[in-house]
C-alpha cells in the first residue's frame, strides 16, 4: 500500500514541478488506478502543495490521521 502512496506522491510532485516551470494545467489522479482525477492551475498551487504534504506524512509514517478512541470498562 505504500507503494501506491509513493506513487501519488511522485505523480504529484511532477505535477507541482510542471505548473513552477510554466505548464498552465496539470492533471493528477489521487485515490490511485479508481480514484478521481483532479486539474491544478498555478491559482491553486497551494492545494497541490497540501496534497503533496499530506501524502508525505502517509509515505513518511507521521500522518496525522490516528486510530478511533477505544474504551473499555
Amino acid at each position: 500500500m505504500a507503494v501506491k502512496y509513493e506513487n501519488q506522491l511522485s505523480e504529484a510532485r511532477s505535477a507541482r514541478h510542471k505548473l513552477l516551470t510554466g505548464t498552465a494545467v496539470v492533471k493528477v489522479n489521487k485515490g490511485g488506478v479508481s480514484g478521481m482525477s483532479v486539474e491544478y492551475t498555478s491559482a491553486n498551487l497551494y492545494e497541490l502543495n497540501a496534497y503533496i504534504n499530506e501524502l508525505e506524512m502517509v509515505v513518511n509514517g507521521t500522518s496525522k490521521r490516528r486510530a478511533p478512541a477505544r474504551f473499555s470498562f
